[in-house]
């Protein structure tokens, strides 16, 4: 069984501090990770660190720039946080190994992603823990705009049939107006007065974002706060259900 796990920015990171990591989350998180016998693959977000050096540039998923200080400067940032990230599961033992999507990713000028996965393959097949990160990547006729974590969870998994995708997030869910878990999304309709955009500082499209990216998944994704990482990789389905045509993994 091949496990996609995304740890959103705003959980490894205090996100309204800039380029300040979440110490005793992460090491919590990673000491979860540390009991997976699955193969799987960590995704992480671009928390304090990306967000706010993309913002400064108004460089976005959509909006590009051909800067390459700017684009230096937002990769170099997640670099530290994917560094952060990486030692801390190495700390609990976990086979983890850095993956830049910027030297494996790229978009047209309609801005369909293609992404090179059979060095993600290889890794898992050898027993490693490959960890990603929202990044900047060549964008045909803009420079490099951002890569989004949850858009790279969802490409990743499509491309690796993953059997589970887990969304470890800030919030228990996604919540309604009354601050609700709603249990199941399987489409966008009738949710734009629920999904807004995050609190800090975000160019990846906050929970609305979120949503979307995880209905082009092949199956269900659950998104779910940290409270609830070893039910998720325990089997569970924590949180709420997005996608995937069916209850369940």
């Amino acid at each position: 069984m091949t496990i996609v796990l995304k740890l959103g920015g705003s959980v490894v990171t205090e996100k309204d501090v800039p380029e300040t990591v979440d110490e005793d989350r992460l090491a919590s998180l990673a000491a979860a990770v540390a009991g997976v016998d699955e193969s799987l693959v960590i995704v992480h977000g671009g928390g304090s660190f990306g967000h706010h050096h993309a913002a400064k540039y108004d460089v976005s998923v959509s909006e590009g720039t051909a800067d390459p200080v700017a684009a230096r400067e937002i990769h170099d940032a997640m670099i530290r946080l994917n560094q952060a990230v990486v030692g801390s599961l190495a700390a609990q033992n976990v086979p983890a190994l850095p993956v830049q999507p910027l030297s494996m990713c790229a978009r047209d000028g309609n801005g369909a992603l293609t992404l090179e996965h059979s060095a993600i393959e290889r890794q898992l097949s050898e027993g490693f823990v490959p960890v990603l990160h929202g990044d900047v990547i060549a964008h045909e006729g803009e420079g490099v705009s951002v890569l989004s974590g949850d858009e790279l969870v969802v490409r990743l998994a499509n491309q690796l049939a993953a059997e589970r995708v887990g969304v470890c997030s800030s919030v228990p869910g996604v919540l309604d107006e009354t601050g609700t878990v709603i249990d199941r999304i399987d489409d966008g309709d009738g949710l734009e007065h629920v999904l807004g955009e995050s609190d800090a500082t975000d160019v990846s499209g906050g929970m609305a974002g979120k949503v979307a990216a995880l209905l082009e998944l092949d199956v269900p994704a659950s998104i779910f706060a940290p409270t609830a990482i070893e039910a998720f990789l325990g089997g569970e389905t924590p949180g709420t259900t997005v996608g995937g045509g069916q209850a369940g993994p």
